[in-house]
């Protein structure tokens, strides 16, 4: 009697090998001491035939001789013990695949970390606008339901809806999907404070959702419920026109500028005014801000850009366009683009007082020979934290830029046919579509019409390049 070296011992079963006996009938079965029933499993290898185990090959090699048949008995101990290993085995297994995913949880936790760290010090540089392709003009989506030029628009954090305004007073809430009104707030009445009266120049959204702000040309501020579109709060203070809104990422803190050359601060939690700042010298054009308490401003007239930092109580003045800019905007918390009515497009950083790079003309000019001039940028966005930005004009076309290495060259990528004035420009978070808001007139004046645009907003899908054309290229 022989103690087998199958991979059956190593679950603790005690196996007997037992020789047959000669034809005679001599060989009987050993019976069980405990008198339990037994697991009774027959093998008859053959001389020449193949094994898989190499344990059942080996003790084949050793009894090759006999070629003898096997019976196999396991008692009820040691197969509750054989169990009981099994079991303990399996929940190894799974505490070391929870500790698995955990680590991966955690490493992507870390590079979120990692990542929000960067933001927050303006160093992350996603380099995606070298994989941007012009788009196919057949799937562009125009939205109808303004009587007059859109003037603003914003996009709710999860790109599901869009806000659009208008100089007509109305606030329209669309189902990006499908392309439809969810809701219509239309202008009121004079006198009435729940409702725009005039035209509206300006909007935000907080970065939850709970808050809409919008500011109009009669001085005032409304705050809505972006999900029920409920007036909420009337804010007043400014004594002119309400042309830049901005919500500070992650927080209700308000900003609004106005063309009263100020700059205020709200807690809309609180329904509060917490402060006023000055020093543009000209009516503010537009404002801009993200994470950190400051925000951007650009001045109009007075040629100037400004860092207000809220804490230090401290402002920074920028130079460098030659006339009033109109629209500006931040790329991540250190670097920043604006748009001026001559056709220059500038890029920035806030520790320099001069810009990295500033286009000339950046959407042509117009006129006829002898009275020619520049077409003037009437709105600037940028895919936050990437290198890809956009430019809108009255130039019939959006043009799409690529920053280079180190924010020091501004490079065109290409144009999307838009006719009319571009009064606002939106990346969604994804960077996979981008909305104008568009009108027949400029959104914070009336000096000329283009009676071909149509007053709405266009959905502009982005088209990327395909994994595989990538790789090609980089060969």
């Amino acid at each position: 009697m022989r103690i087998g070296e199958t991979g059956m011992a190593a679950t603790g079963s005690f196996f007997v090998r037992k020789k047959k006996k000669a034809a005679e009938g001599r060989g009987r079965k050993r019976k069980a001491e405990d008198g339990e029933a037994k697991v009774h499993k027959r093998f008859t290898p053959k001389l020449n035939e193949e094994i898989s185990s190499d344990s059942e090959t080996e003790s084949v090699g050793r009894n090759k001789k006999d070629a003898e048949d096997l019976e196999i008995e396991e008692t009820a101990q040691e197969k509750k013990l054989r169990l009981a290993k099994l079991y303990l085995e399996q929940l190894r297994r799974e505490e070391e695949e929870k500790a698995e995913e955990e680590q991966l949880e955690s490493d992507l936790i870390g590079g979120r970390l990692q990542e929000e760290v960067l933001e927050q010090k303006g160093k992350l540089k996603r380099l995606l606008a070298k994989d941007y392709l012009p788009p196919d003009l057949s799937e562009i989506r125009l939205l109808r339901g303004h009587q007059l030029p859109v003037t603003c628009l914003v996009l709710s954090s999860d790109d599901k809806y869009i806000f659009s305004a208008s100089k007509d007073g109305s606030i329209i809430k669309w189902d990006l999907s499908c392309g439809k009104k969810i809701h219509t707030i239309h202008g009121g009445r004079k006198g009435t404070e729940d409702r725009h009266v005039g035209p509206i120049l300006s909007m935000a959204i907080s970065s939850d959702g709970k808050y809409l702000a919008t500011g109009d040309k009669n001085k005032l501020i409304l705050i809505w419920d972006p999900a029920k579109c409920q007036h909420l709060h009337t804010f007043k203070g400014h004594k002119d026109a309400v042309s830049g809104l901005s919500f500070r990422k992650s927080t209700h803190q308000l900003f609004s500028a106005s063309h009263d050359r100020s700059v205020k601060v709200w807690n809309v939690d609180q329904n509060a005014y917490v402060e006023t700042l000055f020093g543009h010298q000209d009516a503010i054009t537009g404002l801009d801000s993200l994470s950190r308490e400051r925000c951007v401003t650009a001045g109009g007239r007075d040629r100037t850009v400004r860092v207000w930092k809220i804490v230090e109580e401290a402002q920074l003045v920028f130079h460098g366009h030659e006339s009033s800019i109109d629209c500006i905007q931040l790329i991540n918390e250190e670097y920043m683009i604006s748009g001026a009515d001559d056709g220059s497009l500038a890029l920035w950083t806030v520790t320099k007082k001069k810009p990295l790079v500033m286009v000339r003309t950046a959407h042509g000019i117009h006129g006829d020979p002898g009275i020619q001039q520049p077409n003037w940028i009437t709105s600037v966005t940028a895919l936050l934290n990437s290198d890809l930005v956009a430019s809108g004009s009255h130039d019939s076309k959006i043009r799409l830029w690529k920053c280079g290495e180190g924010f020091k060259t501004l490079e065109p990528l290409f144009d999307i046919p838009m006719v009319g004035f571009v009064n606002s420009l939106k990346f969604s978070g994804s960077g996979d579509f981008l909305v104008a808001g568009m009108g027949q007139e400029h959104r914070l004046g009336r000096w000329w019409r283009l009676k071909e645009a149509k007053n709405g907003i266009y959905i502009i899908p982005l088209k990327k390049m395909e994994n595989k054309q990538q790789s090609g290229d980089s060969k």
